[in-house]
């Protein structure tokens, strides 16, 4: 096991119902077993879920504080997060006996947080869980503010519920494990903080790109995201707010699910059809009349500069897009939401767009009829 811990830095998120750390630093099993033996000696069954590439590779975890846990192991990628793998999660949990005192640990990216989330969401009608995140996206983004869920045929996290964690363990050390792909993919999320709302992060990523996990910027950037997501859910946990809020995290979402629907979930790493999706946005930001021309070139050439598409790689019909954002969970009313930005660094919601816009930004990316 290794232990050698860094002091945590800690972000608490408080929800109206309850709170929770999120603990950002490196080589946390020690600590991470700590909490397991805890949890046990209060008569809590422990379960962890994770997937094929995560139980490969960090063997200090499961030689260490999973040693002694039941592990239930998913296939890897967004294909995970379906009913079928819902299904399965929830047998695991009634194989090993997880009563209402349970607790299940997600160590995994957004896909494993996203499916145990869920699933300790509605087994037994809700059970505590632990996001253990093992990318640099579900680090920033998807291990925070308690959104869990599985995709469907119709669209993608259409089905899910608002469930907090009781902790976060963000261990930096298990990025070095992580595919020069999917840190860019992670990073995505990273640059999304500086296009809504920190000015100043975005500025320091177009001056210098953060392109490895050994960056010494690394552990100051997760805690800002992290403290930004947490102010934000804070604010607007279930995503109520009639204008703003918590949907403001969704700047380049409503593109990107749809690239990511179209093209079959797998085509695209969600941090690249979202990538793809921040140009989109700033492009319709552009037309709405509060970006220039100037502003949407720096947008791409971040995205381009961390080794992100800033367009489809092959051509999508339209039709399918618009069909696909239709079925968007973020439809208020019938219409299209959308997550514009007044300038690089201030975003708001837009509900009255143009379809006619929406369709010309297709093309200019790479749709076709």
């Amino acid at each position: 096991m290794n232990t050698r811990v860094s002091n945590p830095i800690t972000i608490e998120v408080t929800t109206a119902n309850e709170s929770y750390p999120i603990c950002i630093g490196r080589g946390f099993e020690s600590l991470l077993s700590e909490h397991i033996v805890r949890l046990q000696k209060e008569g809590s069954k422990v379960a962890v879920v994770t997937d094929e590439s995560v139980r490969r590779s960090l063997e200090s975890y499961f030689d260490g504080p999973f040693a002694d846990v039941p592990v239930h192991v998913v296939p890897r990628g967004e294909t995970s997060k379906s009913v079928a793998q819902y299904e399965k999660t929830l047998d695991f949990f009634a194989a090993n006996g997880l009563d209402r005192g349970g607790v299940a640990i997600a160590a995994g990216g957004g896909v494993v947080g996203d499916l145990t989330g869920f699933a300790a969401a509605s087994w037994l009608r809700g059970i505590r869980f632990i996001q253990v995140p093992t990318t640099l996206l579900s680090m920033v983004d998807s291990s925070v503010g308690g959104k869990t869920g599985i995709n469907i045929g119709a669209g993608k996290n259409l089905v899910g519920a608002f469930h907090q964690p009781i902790a976060v363990y963000a261990d930096l050390d298990v990025l070095k494990k992580l595919p020069p792909r999917e840190f860019a993919a992670g990073m995505a999320e990273v640059m999304k903080y500086g296009m809504l709302g920190d000015r100043d992060l975005f500025e320091m990523l177009e001056e210098t790109p953060l392109l490895s996990w050994e960056d010494e910027r690394l552990v100051s950037v997760v805690q800002r995201n992290c403290q930004t997501k947490a102010d934000v859910v804070n604010a607007d946990e279930k995503e109520l707010s009639r204008s703003g809020g918590r949907a403001l995290l969704n700047l380049g979402h409503t593109f990107g699910h749809a690239i990511e629907n179209v093209a079959g979930y797998g085509e695209y790493l969600h941090g690249e059809a979202i990538a793809v999706g921040f140009v989109a946005a700033a492009k319709l930001s552009q037309d709405i009349g509060y970006l220039s021309g100037e502003d949407v070139a720096r947008v791409a050439n971040v995205v381009e500069a961390h080794g992100l598409p800033v367009r489809l790689r092959s051509p999508l019909k339209i039709e399918r897009l618009f069909e696909a954002m239709r079925k968007d969970k973020k439809v208020r009313s019938g219409n299209l939401r959308f997550v514009v930005m007044r300038s690089i660094g201030e975003a708001a919601t837009q509900d009255d767009v143009g379809l006619e816009i929406v369709e010309r930004i297709w093309r200019e990316l790479g749709g076709v009829d």
